[in-house]
């Protein structure tokens, strides 16, 4: 299996087929894994296959991925981890296309490393709303305890730390809203139906970010087949001559 050793973490990737990189980050929030993307709508690793190179990740401490709990800039050690794994894989410039947490990883990679990001896709970004505030909480206490169960090195507080820096701000977490609206990368949002994932927060990066499209309705029976292809089609228009 591949892995990369970046410091003390160790971070289980995939790299499949050929072509112009596509780095996917997966759903699943905390428990972001290669192995959610099937639960997806859209799935990259079936929908882009053959037309792209597709590096995929369990991130740190999801899956088969683990390293230290980072409670001062966790959002940051993501993103290094991210960066990690496609230097590691040779990886310069490519696309990134993410689900649920993983839009909120693929708006950090624009501001971390915005010369490296040729265009996004967006599925489903999260956003953090007061009603659904209980719920983060919830949902990362229950990830943490499970992490503490088979790791002596983190404890209650700084589990608490940690989850407070990831979700305890508002908007898609990662970034800000004056961020976004400086965003002149191409994206390709696709905004969410739920609680975890607000369709308002969606049209609100849709609305703010100067080189994005909103694809809506996309998620119903009717239309996701249609979807699939767009975000296909969009990947392909955007993708460097050369």
């Amino acid at each position: 299996m591949p892995y990369v050793d970046h410091g003390v973490a160790s971070l289980y990737f995939e790299d499949r087929g050929e072509g112009f990189p596509l780095l996917a980050l997966a759903p699943g929030g905390l428990s972001s894994a290669v192995d959610r993307w099937p639960q997806a709508a859209i799935d990259p690793l079936t929908a882009c296959a053959g037309d792209f190179r597709l590096l995929a990740m369990d991130q740190r401490n999801a899956g088969r991925s683990r390293g230290p709990l980072e409670v001062v800039d966790p959002w940051g050690a993501y993103i290094d981890d991210q960066l990690a794994v496609l230097d590691h894989a040779g990886v310069e410039r490519f696309h990134v296309i993410g689900c649920c947490i993983g839009c909120s990883y693929a708006l950090k990679l624009i501001e971390r490393a915005p010369e490296r990001v040729v265009a996004a896709v967006l599925e489903q970004p999260i956003g953090l709303v007061e009603a659904n505030h209980e719920g983060w909480v919830t949902r990362r206490s229950e990830w943490a305890a499970g992490l503490m169960e088979h790791r002596d090195d983190v404890d209650t507080a700084s589990a608490e730390r940690f989850g407070a820096e990831m979700f305890d701000g508002d908007f898609v977490g990662a970034v800000s809203r004056d961020f976004v609206a400086s965003v002149e990368h191409p994206l390709l949002v696709l905004p969410g139906t739920d609680l975890v994932h607000p369709r308002e927060t969606g049209l609100e990066i849709a609305e703010l970010a100067p080189g994005a499209e909103l694809l809506d309705p996309w998620k119903d029976d009717e239309h996701v087949a249609a979807a699939t292809l767009a975000v296909r089609d969009f990947l392909v228009t955007h993708t460097p001559s050369s």
